[in-house]
């Protein structure tokens, strides 16, 4: 029976390689012909194919649900299309022991998953995006195509660009507004860094002209350094450079909780987190979506049907989940009920169908 689930797992998870690297290099293609199209007389070809070499482990991570389902599709499809699971099953192999035999490289990739959303592709998803930030905005001390507003406190703030860390800052626009929600001062720096000892941590910002207003009058003040006392951490300002599917699981719950504690909306954030953490749920429930059919519709199809099939199957979880984001924040529904239902209906599915085959 080792013997029986070595071929198994080994002849899925040839399948699961092929798949992924089929897929990750069209999207490297993709990305790289995209990156291209942002080059300028500060961010080469160069700098684009470092880009797309820093973002890699995050497409890998991104497609890896899909690969458990083409892996466990395609490799299941050719023992059936060699007879070899009518001749295991005809032997007494129960259909349970070959779900298993396929589900162990699955959970291998559930656990690299994890490992690659948790550590690998959000630290250098941060530093790509940094990198390109700098390097497009070349000597200018502002650039609107980059950067992002948030609000802190009282304050309305752009950043041009951060640097790998989040400790330096580029191009820091301020809005202060009083109580009556008007605008009273306005500032610029040209950069910040970010100071940090025992007793108290800010911004120095560097190189700064702040316009005060009032009803009759606005001044204007330039300073060589300020002090900015605010709570921004460098964590913090790095997940700033990052779409929220592309943070860390604990970057996104740290992220939502200081957003909450900001009183903005955070359900986005938490839609991010919950998406990243069940995933490896969701990689489980496509695979045994998977397996259902190639022991029940697919046993007699065509690599090319089933090919077609994983496609299809994959792009209507993906429609499903892109669905149930906006309408959970539309209506209010519980971010993780809006990511565990589109799992639920697969999972569902795929018992379902495997039920029917007994």
């Amino acid at each position: 029976m080792k013997l029986l689930d070595s071929h198994i797992r080994n002849t899925v998870l040839l399948s699961m390689l092929v798949v992924i690297s089929l897929t990750a290099t069209l999207d490297l293609l993709l990305t790289l012909a995209d990156q291209l199209a942002d080059t300028n007389e500060n961010f080469s070809m160069f700098n684009a194919l470092t880009f797309v070499l820093y973002t890699t482990p995050t497409s890998i991570y991104e497609l890896l649900p899909f690969t458990a389902l083409g892996g466990a599709l395609i490799g299941l499809g050719v023992l059936a299309s060699n007879n070899e699971l009518v001749v295991m099953q005809a032997a007494g192999v129960k259909i349970w022991r070959i779900v298993w035999a396929v589900l162990k490289p699955t959970l291998f990739i559930m656990v690299l998953s994890l490992l690659l959303g948790e550590f690998v592709s959000p630290p250098l998803e941060q530093i790509a995006r940094s990198n390109k930030a700098i390097q497009r905005s070349g000597n200018e001390a502002i650039n609107t195509e980059q950067g992002s507003w948030r609000k802190i406190g009282n304050e309305y703030i752009h950043i041009n660009a951060i640097a790998p860390g989040g400790e330096l800052l580029y191009g820091i626009t301020r809005y202060q507004l009083d109580a009556d929600r008007r605008i009273v001062a306005t500032s610029f720096a040209a950069s910040a860094n970010y100071i940090e000892d025992d007793e108290n941590s800010y911004w120095q910002l560097n190189d700064v002209d702040t316009s005060f207003l009032s009803a009759d009058a606005i001044s204007v003040q330039h300073y060589m350094q300020e002090d900015w006392q605010v709570d921004l951490s460098p964590e913090i300002l790095s997940m700033l450079l990052v779409r929220p599917d592309r943070q860390s699981i604990s970057g996104l719950y740290r992220f939502a909780r200081f957003f909450d504690t900001e009183g903005l909306e955070s359900a986005t954030y938490y839609l991010a987190f919950w998406n990243k953490l069940l995933q490896p749920i969701a990689t489980l429930a496509l695979v045994i979506l998977a397996i259902s059919f190639v022991f029940g519709p697919l046993r007699e199809a065509t690599m090319g049907y089933r090919v077609f099939v994983a496609m299809g199957i994959g792009l209507v979880f993906t429609i499903l989940q892109r669905l149930m984001e906006p309408a959970s924040l539309l209506y209010g529904i519980s971010p993780f009920l809006a990511v565990l239902i589109p799992i639920m209906i697969c999972g569902g599915l795929g018992l379902f169908f495997m039920q029917r085959t007994r």
